[in-house]
């Protein structure tokens, strides 16, 4: 439905453009602006067309469309953790060093392992969650690869 829609708004600047060039108002200054914008109008809603046609043509050459990490593919090279997210602490370094979080997780009668992570994780790793995420490492950081809830 939204596919049609926005195929109708792209058609609705080209009926524009022809009023203006049918009126004669192409040769004014005024005309010319007013046919750049309908254009450039028309040409961002038959963007978001190709773009939504190219995207359910994946998902059905895929065989359905994942919304999210959780439905993602495994990460090659990956180290796998679970557990209940105890805390996160989120550290900003100095400029040109990468920021870090400290996440605590919890195994119940296992304890409880410090694992450092690249970045700001706090809204991947809810505080209190159980959860299976990947870490892939990459040079000497290890960054968060995929989420998967509990």
């Amino acid at each position: 439905m939204a596919l049609l829609i926005s195929l109708i708004l792209a058609l609705i600047p080209l009926l524009g453009i022809a009023y203006v060039l049918f009126s004669g108002l192409i040769t004014t200054v005024d005309g010319l602006f007013l046919s750049l914008i309908l254009a450039a109008m028309s040409g961002i809603l038959l963007l978001n067309v190709g773009l939504e046609l190219r995207r359910k043509k994946a998902g059905a050459a895929s065989g359905g469309t994942s919304s999210g990490l959780a439905g993602a593919r495994p990460v090659v090279g990956g180290t796998t953790q679970r557990g209940r997210v105890e805390s996160v602490q989120f550290f900003e370094a100095h400029v040109g060093q990468p920021n870090r979080s400290i996440v605590t997780l919890s195994d119940g009668a296992k304890g409880s392992r410090l694992l450092v992570l690249e970045g700001d994780v706090r809204n991947a790793l809810p505080v209190g969650q159980r959860v299976e995420f990947t870490v892939r490492k990459e040079g000497d950081l290890h960054v968060l690869a995929q989420v998967n809830y509990a």
